[in-house]
């Protein structure tokens, strides 16, 4: 192998709600190994102070707001003909038990994890068309969860409902988008350092020491690798997969 199969650099990428956790380390990484890279989130000032500190571009765009979606592929396509890389990142969490979770709950976990990937990728497929080949596809890389692998032993019905619909979307997305040469992939991280997970908590450290066979919790290096693989000629063959990225976590259980 050589470093040219995990070449990036000149590809331009998107990825959704990368002002932070592992969004936040995606785009930093893809901007590290010289991709042009637009982060997306809701709050403007805080998307351009990320994307200004990474080196990015920023879009500020709300994808829990059913218009969301194709007003920033509208955004997008004013500045750019192409897109290689599409990372469907943006997610949400509220209540997830069976007695608690309000209708407004349900409905803004499966419209930003799931609504939004969906008619973001739909509103982008002139771009990713535009950049799609057969020798390198265009890829769209969403960001499921092992929490769509297994139920845990906490409740999260609409959490783990919208990131199993997640990956069932990327394997019809993937069967869909062949023939257009556009590959689509889904990560499934287990405990990473985000809003959602503190992994310095002790509730969190002692899961990790329990049920992570490496004993630890993910790293920057670990989610930007595999999307690095998958986003260059080393992943090029990849379509239709759901990657755990979880030290071991769901294979040990």
């Amino acid at each position: 192998m050589t470093d040219a199969l995990f070449d990036i650099a000149g590809k331009i990428a998107l990825v959704t709600g990368g002002t932070s956790g592992i969004g936040r380390m995606i785009a930093a990484g893809l901007v590290a190994r010289g991709a042009k890279t637009y982060v997306t989130g809701r709050d403007a000032a805080r998307t351009a102070a990320v994307a200004a500190e990474i080196g990015g571009i920023a879009l500020a765009a709300d994808l829990g707001d059913a218009a969301g979606p194709a007003a920033l592929a509208a955004d997008f396509a004013a500045r750019e003909d192409r897109l290689d890389v599409l990372v469907n990142n943006a997610g949400a969490n509220a209540s997830g038990s069976l007695v608690e979770t309000s209708v407004a709950d349900w409905d803004l976990v499966m419209n930003v994890n799931l609504r939004a990937a969906f008619f973001l990728t739909r509103e982008l497929l002139p771009q990713l068309r535009a950049a799609a080949s057969d020798a390198d596809p265009a890829r769209i890389i969403s960001i499921g969860s092992i929490g769509g692998l297994h139920v845990p032993n906490w409740e999260a019905h609409g959490y783990g409902a919208s990131k199993a619909a997640l990956h069932h979307l990327t394997r019809s997305l993937a069967k869909a988008l062949g023939k257009d040469r556009i590959t689509a992939n889904a990560i499934a991280p287990g405990p990473f350092p985000s809003r959602l997970t503190d992994t310095g908590s002790d509730a969190v450290r002692k899961s990790v020491a329990t049920y992570v066979p490496l004993g630890r919790p993910g790293e920057a290096d670990d989610v930007v690798g595999v999307v690095t693989f998958l986003a260059s000629r080393a992943g090029a063959y990849v379509n239709g997969a759901v990657i755990p990225l979880d030290g071991g976590y769901v294979a040990a259980l």
